[in-house]
């Protein structure tokens, strides 16, 4: 196995709990109502959990305002119940197959608690990325323990996978500073 494979997928990993926060994120409200706001939420439906996308098409035909058009109208209920249970302090209203979420205005402890929020989120994954870096370090102590690669080696591959660690966690970081702004100045 080469320095820079193994390093790779260390990245590729850290890029997954990357992708994982944005969608994460994505879910939190801002103030404007956007269909990805929904996209986290999960249905109990037909005796599973499904994403609440393949329950129905999500709208937006105002700013403040979410339409879901439910495909089943057995499922109404139960979408309805997971948009008011997802935590997201939406009230949604069933007519028909048709649910209308109106986007109330942020309150300031609402703003308070959807950074809280996005604190609990960055820190997952943050431990995601440590916990990639973790299983990268052991790799390449096995690898010194094999005999395959010598002590300079070693050091030099974990100062690689350290650095793609810092990386990350900055991009972490940035992401959690812009998300904190966007709630709180809307």
């Amino acid at each position: 196995m080469s320095a820079n494979a193994n390093v790779d997928e260390l990245k590729r990993r850290m890029t997954g709990a990357i992708d994982l926060l944005k969608k994460e994120f994505s879910g939190l409200r801002t103030g404007r109502a956007s269909a990805n706001m929904l996209e986290p939420i999960q249905v109990d439906a037909y005796g599973s959990h499904m994403p609440l996308s393949q329950c129905g098409t999500v709208s937006v035909p105002e700013p403040r305002m979410l339409s879901v058009q439910v495909w089943d109208r057995g499922l109404v209920k139960a979408v309805e119940k997971a948009i008011r249970e997802s935590n997201l302090g939406l009230n949604p209203m069933a007519e028909g197959q048709l649910i209308r979420v109106p986007i109330p205005a942020l309150t300031e402890d609402r703003r308070k608690e959807l950074a809280k929020v996005a604190h609990k989120y960055a820190e997952q994954a943050r431990v995601a990325v440590r916990n990639v870096r973790r299983d990268g370090m052991e790799a390449l102590k096995a690898l010194e323990k094999a005999g395959k690669i010598n002590e300079d080696e070693l050091r030099k591959r974990s100062a690689d996978v350290q650095k793609a660690t810092d990386e990350f966690i900055k991009k972490i970081d940035d992401m959690l500073a812009t998300k904190e702004k966007d709630v709180a100045h809307v």
